[in-house]
């Protein structure tokens, strides 16, 4: 029978519990990865916070306003088996979490940022890597555009604190919708990607488009993200400001979040050692968060669907075309993007 155990009731449980955390003060991943098993969900309307669990067993839930400073002196919620439970922490800024089951531990935080104003918001932090560290949360954020975020958005997006905002937007995009700044934001980098002019070919022939041209639009463009010099520039001064300590955390971006910043997502997640089978999950993710911004368009023109949308053999055909001329991303990324793996992976993984 499910249960949720509060600090009121079974009292024996909880001093069991603290009991075993007198000696610990610091967040860790040990024993089996239950990584998978856990999310933080938040509200976009009001940021209120959730935890869903799946899970057999006793497990406890310890927070704080960063992963450092998670306090283990008592279980922000505990209880038995899975389930969802709302949880008791502030609305008005970010929360990071260790979670404790009977198989592991593992740190947590909300994947999916809760932007009112905004659609694709992501801390890439959480994932395993192949040698089995994990991502750090609170680093690297990706998102969508920023021109309609609210002041509660801004300001939980300072609370983090954001740093550094990279925008790949051409210089029309940002012209037409400037990025609005959370206060914690010390530098702006506009970088911006124009892979081929794929929108202007769509206006000139729009009703001619057939959704099969329409996916190959798509993956000649994710080639030309990772072979037109000019794009290629752009991802290595990229890399360049990810290598730079006082830039972090720091925040990507383009107009959906799915395509220049798609790619860019997956070199990140290459150069800290994900496998590809979880970068591909990742950035399918933007079908899920972009549903609803581009909801109107698809139903309007259904034959350039795939234009709103990502599919596996859209990045796919970038990878594979990095594999094709360079053996492989690791050597893509050293030799072209000037990345400093071992750099990278000591930044960013626990």
């Amino acid at each position: 029978m499910k249960k949720i155990i509060t600090s009121m009731v079974l009292t024996s449980l909880i001093a069991t519990s603290c009991d075993k955390k007198t000696t610990q003060n610091k967040a860790e991943y040990s024993g089996e990865d239950i990584s998978k098993d856990v999310s933080i969900i938040r509200s976009k309307s009001d940021k209120a916070a959730t935890l869903q669990i799946y899970t057999q067993g006793k497990w406890a839930l310890y927070g704080g306003t960063s992963v450092n400073n998670i306090d283990f002196s008592q279980p922000i919620a505990q209880g038995v088996d899975s389930g969802t439970f709302p949880l008791n922490v502030p609305d008005d800024a970010r929360s990071y979490f260790e979670v404790e089951t009977e198989k592991g531990k593992a740190i947590v935080s909300d994947r999916h940022l809760p932007m009112t104003g905004g659609y694709n918001f992501r801390d890439m932090g959480g994932y395993k890597t192949t040698d089995g560290k994990y991502v750090k949360w609170g680093k690297i954020f990706r998102s969508d555009d920023l021109h309609n975020l609210t002041d509660a958005d801004l300001n939980y997006l300072a609370s983090i604190p954001l740093t550094s905002i990279v925008d790949f937007r051409s210089e029309e995009e940002t012209q037409q919708a400037p990025d609005k700044n959370p206060s914690s934001v010390k530098m702006n980098y506009p970088l911006s990607i124009n892979p081929g002019d794929l929108m202007a070919a769509v206006k000139e022939g729009i009703d001619k488009i057939k959704p099969e041209q329409a996916d190959q639009m798509m993956m000649d463009m994710n080639v030309l993200l990772v072979t037109d010099s000019a794009c290629i520039n752009q991802y290595r001064e990229f890399f360049r400001l990810l290598q730079d300590e006082k830039e972090a955390p720091l925040m990507f971006h383009c107009s959906a979040g799915k395509d220049r910043t798609g790619m860019g997502a997956a070199l990140v997640l290459s150069a800290v050692g994900v496998d590809e089978q979880t970068i591909i999950k990742d950035y399918l993710l933007s079908n899920v968060y972009l549903a609803n911004k581009y909801a109107s368009y698809k139903a309007q023109y259904p034959a350039i669907a795939s234009l709103f949308e990502v599919k596996t053999e859209f990045l796919q055909a970038g990878l594979d075309r990095i594999k094709k001329d360079h053996g492989s991303v690791e050597n893509y990324l050293t030799k072209v993007l000037n990345v400093d793996i071992q750099k990278m992976r000591e930044m960013y993984l626990d």
